[in-house]
């Protein structure tokens, strides 16, 4: 069985979403009322009228192309520097970045996935609707203008509506929508409309973009913040759905872990037994037989093994025939041979 001792770093994650299964009550989600709806409607006719005027090169064509004779970056270079990197507020993946860390943390403490779940699908939805709009109208940027007072349309460019705009505010407006108290959701809502009408007109100033595409960026985030609340009930099917393929891995991984055998317990004391001698070898003699004196105990003086007469051929230590002594020629053992001398 698994102990707190031995969870993984992910089984103390899901441990601690399970601490609190039921979404918190003091969050509460925001639905699609009546003043949501106009707000929605109204945006999105505000829309649809910058599409119709920029497509038909009305004054707001006009108004973009003195803004971009005006030169803002010529007429304030000291704040160009700071300009530089105040725009990346507005970049996808810095901000997405910052703001999903912000969101786990919430996550962590809610014990909940709703706002990451909320945060992927505004992004995604961002993706989507900015994407297609940027593709399918294919406006030029004041970079790549190639006609006075023309609207630049559908000349393949990708920057109409203002994706730094969008994304700004649909990363930082996100904050605000998924606060927990209607104080922070009101100061949440001005900080995130101050620094994306910021990081629109920063692309304006540095040429970027023209007015229009900065106009239409906000309408576009602010389209997506205002539909959120219809995608409340799919990111509650997916928190549902990851948390039940959650528990079926942790059931089929339970099932493989190994049962652990019941150790000793580190007070018990340990009983030794003293270990038998081995019996002695001995040499049992038959009835018939004499025990046979050994080798070394036999009586006459031992030959070392250097002394002995080398072994023959066939295996034998005598020496041959030929070169053998007669009987009568041989000097007892313990006596000294005589020389022989002439008769």
């Amino acid at each position: 069985m698994r102990t707190e001792g031995t969870l993984t770093r992910l089984d103390r994650v899901f441990a601690r979403l399970d601490r609190e299964p039921q979404r918190p009550a003091h969050i509460d989600v925001p639905r699609m009322s009546r003043h949501r709806v106009v707000l929605f409607s109204a945006t999105l006719a505000f829309y649809l009228s910058i599409v119709w005027a920029v497509v038909t090169t009305s004054w707001l064509v006009r108004l973009d192309w003195q803004v971009m004779f005006f030169r803002p970056y010529q007429q304030w270079p000291q704040i160009h520097a700071f300009l530089d990197y105040y725009v990346v507020l507005g970049q996808r993946g810095p901000t997405a970045v910052m703001v999903a860390a912000w969101l786990g943390w919430r996550s962590w403490r809610q014990h909940t996935l709703r706002p990451l779940l909320t945060l992927a699908a505004s992004l995604l939805l961002l993706n989507i609707t900015v994407g297609a709009a940027k593709l399918g109208m294919g406006r030029l940027g004041p970079h790549y203008a190639t006609v006075i007072g023309s609207n630049e349309m559908g000349l393949g460019g990708d920057i109409f509506p203002s994706g730094h705009t969008a994304n700004a505010v649909v990363t930082w407006g996100i904050l605000a929508y998924l606060a927990s108290t209607p104080r922070a959701r009101r100061w949440l809502s001005a900080l995130s409309a101050v620094t994306s009408l910021g990081v629109g007109l920063t692309t304006v100033y540095l040429g970027t973009h023209w007015l229009s595409d900065v106009t239409l960026g906000w309408a576009a985030g602010l389209l997506i913040l205002l539909a959120l609340p219809w995608c409340e009930p799919l990111i509650a099917r997916a928190e549902t759905a990851l948390f039940d393929l959650r528990d079926r891995w942790r059931a089929r991984r339970g099932s493989r872990v190994p049962v652990p055998v019941p150790a000793v317990p580190v007070g018990a004391p340990v009983v030794l037994k003293p270990r038998a001698p081995a019996p002695e070898a001995r040499e049992t003699v038959g009835a018939g037989r004499t025990a046979r004196t050994p080798v070394y105990l036999a009586p006459g003086p031992h030959t070392p093994r250097s002394e002995r007469t080398p072994v023959t051929p066939a295996g034998s230590r005598r020496p041959p025939h030929s070169e053998r002594v007669p009987h009568s020629d041989r000097v007892p053992r313990g006596t000294t041979a005589r020389p022989l001398t002439g008769s």
